[in-house]
């Protein structure tokens, strides 16, 4: 188990020692609505925090899709209060694969459908009412669907209904925090999290 870093900023020496380590779940016993990341970046290995960059552009969505009622840092670990805060909101979060990476291009194809493997034991196991997989790109190689687009997906893991959606990292430049917040207030809907 390694150590979490709780000071912001790191060299690039310290994010490289945190390559391959992984981050746990963030997963609450009233599951509604889990998003699901590739993997975690160096940042978030440090911090043990998914989505966790100054650069990302997750929880600022969240926040402007009405799915969480406060801010919450991205450049910092969260607090022990604001992992309670969004399970008690009936939100979760995984990635496919829990293997740090500096960029989600050094996973290869292979570790990818092992995620979606992962993913449907995981959605068996936690039964949340939707799935919300953010990276359209990953989504294709993990599910053999070289023509997906984004939105609600034919796929379901048991009974969950699974959506694409934008992959927030402040590298997918197409994307806003406002095309964000607009891509994940759909599932979040579907799920009971907002009206």
């Amino acid at each position: 188990m390694r150590t979490t870093v709780t000071r912001v900023g790191f060299t690039q020496a310290e994010l490289q020692s945190f390559r391959n380590s992984s981050v746990p779940d963030l997963i609450g016993p009233d599951l509604k609505l889990l998003f699901v990341g590739i993997n975690p970046g160096l940042w978030t290995a440090a911090t043990q925090t998914h989505f966790c960059h100054p650069g990302n552009r997750f929880y600022p969505a969240l926040r402007l899709a009405g799915i969480i009622d406060r801010d919450l840092d991205r450049g910092k670990p969260m607090t022990e209060q604001d992992r309670a805060y969004l399970m008690q909101r009936g939100i979760g979060i995984t990635n496919l694969v829990n293997r740090a990476t500096a960029r989600a291009d050094e996973l290869s194809p292979a570790e990818l459908r092992a995620g979606r493997t992962r993913l449907e034991e995981f959605v068996a196991l936690h039964h949340p009412l939707v799935v919300a997989i953010a990276g359209l790109t990953a989504y294709r190689a993990a599910f053999g669907n070289p023509s997906a687009r984004g939105g609600e997906q034919a796929d379901r893991f048991s009974s969950a209904r699974v959506w694409v959606v934008p992959n927030p990292s402040g590298l997918n430049v197409h994307e806003t925090i406002t095309s964000l917040a607009l891509a994940y207030a759909e599932p979040a809907r579907i799920a009971g999290v907002i009206d």
